[in-house]
């Protein structure tokens, strides 16, 4: 029997300029008593705009800065909260580790729950799933929600005015979404939300891959310069609801399976979208892809400024047998890549990839 097709993404996703001062007339049906969980820059990037939104309402409002990390004791202190002040509705206001804790303290304590990134790093804000550590900050599990975000809203402002290696990460964590999505179409794996993958999936995971290489560039100077363009604002929901709903729909495979291998070697290492770019070309490679399609995923990423190479990610070619054999365990997404992957494979195709871009790169003096 086939598996059953399905479809998940927010109720509702809201960007652009200026949106952040419309935030309340999109949650007022949701209730009357907020906790906003904030990094430290997401509250002051947003405080202000948020407040004027709420301007003559009759609204209890609370701003908590969280601790920086999606962690258990984080988690049980914001529950703690949300009973204690009788909250409606949480959001989460900053990077992937607030919307993490706040998607899961919302969750626990059935509250509505909204999404509010400033920056574009990761495609979480759209998914169905939170990343939960341990309070020593060691991985502890994925919590799978029964539905995605009521509301993620984006100001495009604040995207252009946030740091560029945000950005750019954004489109290393987005540009696996069409190749991984490809593999497990391929295999009739099961997406991220363990459903069928639908043709509609591949559509979206297909437009964002096609969105990064016509905008990528322009985007990624937008911000190097503050602007807010159409190029970045193409990015922006390439990076946020492309790759999020692509990724819920569509699956992962080697990609995201090569980041959770650079993270077992317990040392500091490149940011999650950088990693899983990395991933990307070595999936290429176990693919044996054409080779138009291999230089044309390569050369986009030293376009905008992603690593091709082992020593950008913070790696060495010593790393890759503890890498492959961390990705190849039982239960990662690797093995939805058709004919599987054994360790040694993953192994040789991590070293090739570094012979490879540091050749490029050394060409390219």
């Amino acid at each position: 029997m086939k598996n059953l097709l399905l479809m998940r993404a927010p109720l509702k996703y809201i960007q652009g300029e200026g949106s952040l001062t419309h935030f309340y007339e999109n949650v007022k049906s949701f209730g009357s008593r907020f906790l906003f969980i904030c990094s430290n820059s997401g509250y002051k990037a947003t405080h202000d705009q948020l407040e004027e939104s709420f301007k003559g309402s009759k609204t209890f409002r609370k701003y908590e800065i969280f601790g920086g990390i999606s962690s258990l004791g984080e988690i049980a202190r914001m529950r703690k909260i949300i009973k204690d002040e009788k909250i409606d509705v949480a959001i989460g206001v900053g990077g992937g580790s607030a919307v993490d804790t706040a998607k899961a303290s919302a969750y626990y304590e059935n509250k509505r729950i909204c999404i509010i990134p400033t920056v574009c790093a990761t495609d979480a804000p759209c998914t169905g799933l939170s990343v939960i550590y341990n309070d020593d900050h060691s991985f502890n599990s994925y919590l799978f929600y029964p539905n995605n975000p009521d509301l993620v809203l984006v100001d495009s402002r604040v995207i252009a005015n946030a740091p560029e290696k945000f950005l750019v990460a954004g489109m290393g964590d987005a540009l696996g979404t069409y190749f991984e999505a490809r593999a497990c179409y391929k295999t009739h794996s099961l997406s991220l939300e363990s459903g069928g993958i639908s043709l509609s999936a591949m559509a979206l995971c297909k437009l964002c891959y096609e969105t990064l290489k016509k905008d990528g560039k322009k985007a990624l100077l937008s911000v190097r310069n503050h602007l807010v363009t159409p190029e970045l604002d193409a990015i922006i929901e390439a990076n946020t609801y492309l790759s999020g709903v692509g990724a819920d729909n569509g699956g992962l495979c080697v990609s995201h399976s090569f980041y959770n291998g650079v993270t077992s070697l317990n040392k500091k290492t490149a940011m999650h979208g950088n990693c899983v770019a990395y991933g990307t070309l070595v999936q290429l490679l176990l693919e044996d892809a054409p080779k138009e399609e291999y230089e044309e995923v390569r050369n986009f990423m030293v376009e905008v400024g992603l690593p091709i190479t082992l020593k950008e990610i913070g790696c060495t070619r010593e790393d890759a047998h503890n890498i492959a054999l961390a990705s190849c365990v039982e239960g990662e997404s690797l093995h939805n890549l058709s004919g599987d992957v054994k360790v040694k494979e993953l192994e040789d195709a991590i070293i090739l990839q570094d012979v490879l871009g540091e050749e490029y790169l050394a060409n390219a003096k």
